[in-house]
C-alpha cells in the first residue's frame, strides 16, 4: 500500500489529500491488471470507476462508419480515465484497450466523490478538466453522435443486472400474511444467489423451500411464527456447509417490500423509527399486508441491528400521479382528513418491466410513453409518461380496476347498497364476496385460475368463455383509455402469470386497437416463450407500438432499489458536510423561448431580439418583446420572450395559467417537449400556432461542474431541497442540471413560490438524493 500511496500522492488531483484520506481511499479501491490487447473498458460501459494508470500503455479507439479502427489517444502512467462520467454519468464512448501489460488503480465513483467534495483544490482541478472536455464536445458533432450511440448501447442502463462497483450482498424480504418470500443476491458471484419461500406461517405444517445453483433445499417445521420463519432463512444462508455467508454482518443491506406507503413515500427509504411508525399508521389502508411487512422488518432489525434495512413501497411508483388522476368524486374533506384517494399497487412490477422495455428498445426511459399490464391473480394497468406513473387501475385498495382472480374490479358503488338492503348481507359478507368470491372465479363458476377457465372454454363451456371475454374487454378498455391519457404510445407491455402465459388474453386485449397503432403478430404471440430476463416482441410488422412480453421480477427490482439507496448514502454525507453552502432561489414567471421561424412570424422577417436585462444565467436575457398566449378557453397577455433564440419554441406556464388557457401542460424538464400541447402565439407583427411546446417546468437547480462536484452530484440527479421561511418546506423531485455556463440557482414557478411564501433571494439547502440516472 505504501508504494501505491506515494505514487498517487504525486498526481496533481490527489496532491492535497491527507495521508489518512489516501489510505482510506486505497482500502475502498482495488488494483487490476490487464494483458496486452485486453479490453479495459468497452464502448458503452457505464462509468462506475475513476481509473488511474499505474503502469503500461493503453489506447482509446473507436470504429468508424467504414469499419476502420481509429485511435483517439494514448493513456500512460499517471493518466486518469472516467472523469467525465463522474459528473455526467455517461457511458464510455470508446474502447479502451491495453497495448502493453497495464495496471490500473480503480476507485469506485461513489467513494471518490465523497473525498473529492471536501477537497476544494481537487474539485477545481477536476472541474477544469471536465469543463474543458464538455466545451470541446459542444464543438464536436462527431463526438456528440458517438456519445448518443454509447447511451443507446449500454447493456444495462438501469442497473437491473445488479452490477456494482464493489461487491454487495443483498437480502430481499417479501413477507405476506402467511408466507415469507426471500431472495439473496451476491453481485460479485451470481452462482451464490438463492431464491426461497417459507409457507403456511402460523399453521401446523409450515415449510421452507429454497433453490440455488448448489441445488434445492426443503424443510418441514412444526407450527412456525414470523420469528421462527426468519430464523429459518438466516440458518439457511449461514449454514456451515451449504450457506452463502459466514455471518449476517456480511450483508450490505436488507430490502423489504412494503405494500403501502401512503402518499408520503414515493421512493425507497432507509427504515428508522419514523418510517416504522408510518408503516404502522398505513396499516388502516393495507390491513392484510403492512402488519406482516412490519413484523418482518422488526425481526430483521433484531437479528441484524447493524445492517441497513431499506423499505421499497409497492405504492411508491404511483405517488407522483397528478391530482386529476388520484382524486375521487367525493367531498374533498374525505381526501384531506382521511386520505381517501387512488394509491395504486404493483408499482415495483410496473417500474421493473417498464425499465426493461426501455432497455430493450434502446431508448431513454424518461422519453417514452408506456402502458404496462400486470396480469396475474391480482391485475392492474399503469400508464407511464416520461418515467412517471400518471394513472393506474387499482385505487384506494387493490379491489378497483380490472377483473381479477377473485376480485370484482370496477363496480357501481350502489351494488353494495343493493346487496345490503335487498339481500340482507352484512358488510363483512359483501367485502368477502367482492374480494374473494368474485372476478374470474365468480363469473366462471369454475376457478380463479385462468388456465382452468381456458381449458373449459376450449371444451365449449359458455360461462368460461364469457368470463374470458369480460376479463379481456376490461383490459382492452383500460389500454384505450390510457392511450388517450398519454396522448400516444411507444410500448405496450404484458407481464405477470397471465400476461406472460396466455396468448389468448394478449390477443383479445389488443384486438381492434390497430387504429391506435397496436397490432399483434398472431404467430409470434402464440409461440412466445420467455425465461427470466428474456423479452419477447409480439408486434406485427405494421404495428407503430412495440408490444412486449416481459417476465416481472419484483425481488430483483427491490434489490436494485436497495443498492441505489446504499449508493446515495455517500452523497448524503457529502451534502451534510456542505450544509453551509446555500442555493439561491429564483422565482420564475411565465415566459417564452422562440425559434427563428416563430420569431419571424411574430415580429417580422429577420427580426432581432431587443435586449432588456440580463438574467442570472450567463448568456441569457429578457427581451423587450412580449407575446400573448391564446388557448381554447382564454388567453394570457404580455408574456416575456427570453433570449437567445432556440432550436425549438417552448412556452413555460404555471398550473394556474393552465386553467385560464384551457390546456393541460405536462411537468417536464426544459427541452423535453415531445407530446406536449400546442398553443397559438400572437406578436406585434403576426400570429402563429406551435404544434407542441407548452410545459410546466420541472423545478430544477442550475450548477456549474465545480458546484456539482463539491456537492457530490451528477447531471440529471433528482434531489430534495429544504427552503426555510414563513412556511419551511422540503421540495422533492428537483432536477440537477449541470453545464459549464451555469451559475448556482434553483428555479421554482410562481405557484410553488406563492404556496410557500417564497421570494427570489431566499436560499435552500440540499438534503438528499432521490434518484440518479
Amino acid at each position: 500500500m505504501e508504494h501505491l500511496k506515494k505514487f498517487i500522492a504525486t498526481l496533481p488531483l490527489f496532491r492535497n489529500f491527507s495521508s489518512i484520506e489516501l489510505e482510506v481511499l486505497i482500502k475502498k479501491s482495488h488494483v487490476k491488471t490487464f494483458a496486452p490487447r485486453e479490453v479495459i473498458i468497452p464502448f458503452g460501459q457505464p462509468g462506475r470507476f475513476l481509473g488511474v494508470m499505474l503502469e503500461g500503455e493503453a489506447e482509446a479507439v473507436i470504429t468508424s462508419k467504414t469499419g476502420e479502427r481509429v485511435r483517439l489517444g494514448l493513456l500512460n502512467k499517471g493518466d486518469i480515465l472516467g472523469e467525465a462520467s463522474l459528473l455526467t454519468g455517461e457511458p464510455t464512448n470508446a474502447d479502451v484497450i491495453a497495448l502493453t501489460r497495464c495496471q490500473l488503480f480503480l476507485i469506485p465513483q461513489a467513494s471518490f466523490s465523497t473525498f473529492l467534495a471536501v477537497n476544494p483544490d481537487a474539485v477545481r482541478i477536476m472541474a477544469k478538466t471536465i469543463t474543458d472536455r464538455l466545451r470541446s464536445r459542444q464543438k464536436n458533432e462527431e463526438e456528440k453522435t458517438r456519445l448518443e450511440d454509447a447511451w443507446r448501447n449500454i447493456p444495462d442502463p438501469y442497473g437491473l443486472r445488479l452490477a456494482t462497483a464493489s461487491p454487495e450482498k443483498i437480502l430481499v424480504i417479501n413477507c405476506g400474511s402467511s408466507s415469507l418470500k426471500f431472495r439473496y443476491y451476491d453481485t460479485a458471484d451470481e452462482s451464490n444467489n438463492v431464491n426461497g419461500l417459507v409457507e403456511r406461517i402460523g399453521l401446523d405444517d409450515s415449510s421452507l423451500a429454497a433453490e440455488s445453483k448448489k441445488g434445492k433445499v426443503c424443510k418441514a417445521f412444526k407450527k412456525t411464527g414470523y420469528e421462527e420463519a426468519f430464523q429459518a432463512v438466516v440458518d439457511l444462508l449461514t449454514d456451515e456447509n451449504d450457506g452463502m455467508i459466514k455471518d449476517l454482518d456480511e450483508l450490505s443491506a436488507v430490502g423489504h417490500r412494503v405494500v403501502h406507503g401512503g402518499d408520503k413515500y414515493n421512493h425507497p427509504v432507509i427504515i428508522d423509527e419514523e418510517v416504522a411508525q408510518d408503516i404502522r399508521k398505513f396499516e388502516r389502508l393495507a390491513p392484510l399486508h403492512n402488519p406482516a411487512n412490519l413484523l418482518a422488518i422488526q425481526e430483521s432489525q433484531k437479528l441484524m441491528p447493524e445492517v441497513p434495512q431499506i423499505a421499497v413501497f409497492d405504492t411508491g411508483f404511483h405517488q407522483k400521479l397528478p391530482s386529476h388522476a388520484f382524486l375521487y368524486g367525493l367531498p374533498y374533506e374525505f381526501y384531506e382528513k382521511d386520505g381517501i384517494r387512488r394509491y395504486g399497487f404493483h408499482g415495483i412490477s410496473h417500474k421493473y418491466v417498464s425499465l426493461q422495455a426501455a432497455t430493450h428498445l434502446k431508448r431513454r426511459f424518461r422519453e417514452l410513453k408506456i402502458i404496462t399490464c400486470h396480469l396475474g391473480n391480482g391485475a392492474s394497468v399503469c400508464a407511464i409518461d416520461h418515467g412517471r406513473s400518471v394513472d393506474t387501475s387499482m385505487g384506494l385498495t387493490p379491489l378497483e380496476g380490472l377483473i381479477m382472480g377473485t376480485r370484482s374490479g370496477d363496480l357501481d358503488p350502489s351494488t353494495v347498497f343493493y346487496l345490503k338492503k335487498e339481500k340482507g348481507l352484512l358488510l363483512e359478507e359483501i367485502e368477502d364476496i367482492l374480494n374473494r368470491q368474485s372476478g374470474l372465479k365468480g363469473l366462471s363458476g369454475i376457478s380463479s385460475d385462468l388456465r382452468e377457465i381456458e381449458e373449459q372454454a376450449n371444451q365449449g363451456n359458455q360461462r368460461a368463455l364469457q368470463a374470458i371475454n369480460v376479463f379481456c374487454y376490461r383490459i382492452r378498455k383500460y389500454i384505450g383509455a390510457y392511450v388517450a391519457a398519454l396522448g400516444g404510445l411507444d410500448a405496450l407491455v404484458f407481464t405477470g402469470g397471465i400476461g406472460e402465459g396466455s396468448a389468448w388474453v394478449r390477443g383479445l386485449a389488443c384486438q381492434g386497437l390497430s387504429h391506435m397503432g397496436i397490432g399483434v403478430d398472431t404467430i409470434r404471440n402464440k409461440t412466445v416463450t420467455t425465461g427470466q430476463g428474456e423479452i419477447a416482441d409480439i408486434s406485427d410488422e405494421f404495428s407503430l407500438v412495440k408490444i412486449l412480453v416481459i417476465p416481472t421480477d419484483e425481488e430483483r427490482m427491490i434489490a436494485r432499489e436497495t443498492i441505489k439507496i446504499l449508493g446515495y448514502q455517500d452523497v448524503t454525507q457529502v451534502l451534510k458536510s456542505q450544509k453551509e453552502k446555500k442555493i439561491p432561489i429564483e422565482v420564475s414567471a411565465h415566459h417564452v423561448h422562440l425559434a427563428r421561424e416563430e420569431m419571424d412570424l411574430l415580429f417580422g422577417p429577420r427580426s432581432e431580439m431587443t435586449h432588456r436585462s440580463d438574467l442570472s444565467q450567463p448568456g441569457q436575457f429578457a427581451c423587450e418583446e412580449t407575446i400573448d398566449l391564446i388557448g381554447p378557453k382564454g388567453q394570457v397577455d404580455r408574456v416575456r420572450v427570453l433570449g437567445p433564440l432556440r432550436g425549438q419554441s417552448q412556452v413555460e406556464i404555471s398550473m394556474t395559467e393552465e386553467f385560464k388557457l384551457g390546456i393541460k401542460a405536462p411537468i417536464r424538464a426544459s427541452g423535453d417537449l415531445a407530446g406536449s400541447p400546442g398553443i397559438t402565439l400572437e406578436g406585434s407583427k403576426g400570429t402563429c400556432k406551435v404544434p407542441q411546446g407548452v410545459i410546466c417546468s420541472l423545478r430544477h437547480i442550475h450548477m456549474s461542474p465545480e458546484d456539482a462536484l463539491s456537492f457530490g452530484l451528477k447531471d440529471r440527479d433528482i434531489v430534495s431541497v429544504r427552503i426555510a421561511g414563513e412556511r419551511t418546506l422540503v421540495f422533492g423531485d428537483v432536477l440537477v442540471r449541470v453545464h459549464p455556463d451555469f451559475r448556482l440557482s434553483m428555479h421554482i414557478d410562481t405557484d410553488e413560490a406563492n404556496a410557500a411564501s417564497i421570494t427570489t433571494g431566499m436560499e435552500g439547502i440540499l438534503i438528499g438524493v432521490q434518484d440518479r440516472r
